[in-house]
């Protein structure tokens, strides 16, 4: 009867939070109804700790987000239609890392939990770099030529944006410490492989998003993707 009990509450409980999302406005409708869906595929396959790493770079984000928004908003650095996300965001961020998830529970390798951790890590750290760089960043250069350019846009990068990324990558990688032994390895890899992950995504904003080739959604997704890959990498390397 437990077990059967079991995936009915975590169900009850990830449904409730995507209400609160969705109330709360961080969600539109379908971003909320996918949201829920997709916390509970990655709790049955990666269990509580990947769901709580993906929880808290949904909090984050949010705060990150609404953080000096009017500010933002008047000096043109973000627009109101930000403040709301929808499925296409919600995919952008979430499905390299269920990819991952889905390896991992077919190999039951470390490395795939590297990626999958790594793949959040740069999500998070990407909306912290974006969001909070808009306010703290001074003189944002372009990733391409370092070029001056103003704040918000694509492939912009500061100071204050690269230490946000960083503390983003690595607010995550304890999560996936109860999964592995190995874990300063562990650490290591996904904080770089996110860290490198969130630059990533602003060469893929500085060249295929400013073409009109990928939007944010596709380009976050690509990021994400390409930071599990190296967070992956670099597991191998050093575990």
């Amino acid at each position: 009867m437990q077990d059967a009990v079991h995936p009915l509450i975590t169900g009850i409980l990830i449904s409730l939070l995507g209400i609160a999302a969705y109330k709360s406005r961080a969600l539109d409708g379908r971003g909320a109804l996918l949201s829920t869906v997709l916390g509970i595929v990655v709790i049955h396959l990666g269990g509580i700790y990947t769901f709580l790493a993906l929880s808290i770079f949904l909090v984050l984000g949010v705060l990150a987000t609404r953080h000096r928004f009017e500010e933002k908003v008047r000096l043109g650095f973000s627009s109101r239609s930000e403040k709301t996300r929808g499925a296409g965001n919600v995919l952008g961020n979430g499905l390299a890392a269920l990819l991952f998830l889905v390896v991992e529970a077919i190999t039951r390798q470390d490395i795939f939990w590297a990626a999958t951790f790594s793949a959040i890590a740069t999500v998070n750290g990407d909306t912290l770099a974006s969001e909070l760089g808009k306010v703290y960043g001074k003189r944002p250069r372009l990733i391409t030529n370092f070029k001056p350019v103003t704040p918000g846009t694509n492939g912009g990068v500061s100071l204050a944006g690269e230490v946000f990324a960083l503390l983003g990558s690595l607010v995550i990688a304890p999560f996936a410490l109860p999964l592995t032994s190995y874990r300063l390895p562990m650490v290591v890899a996904i904080t770089l492989g996110g860290f490198i992950g969130v630059n990533l995504d602003s060469l893929i904003g500085a060249t295929l998003e400013n073409r009109g080739i990928t939007d944010n959604n596709s380009t976050n997704f690509l990021a994400s993707l390409l930071g599990g890959i190296t967070g992956a990498g670099l597991f191998y390397l050093i575990a």
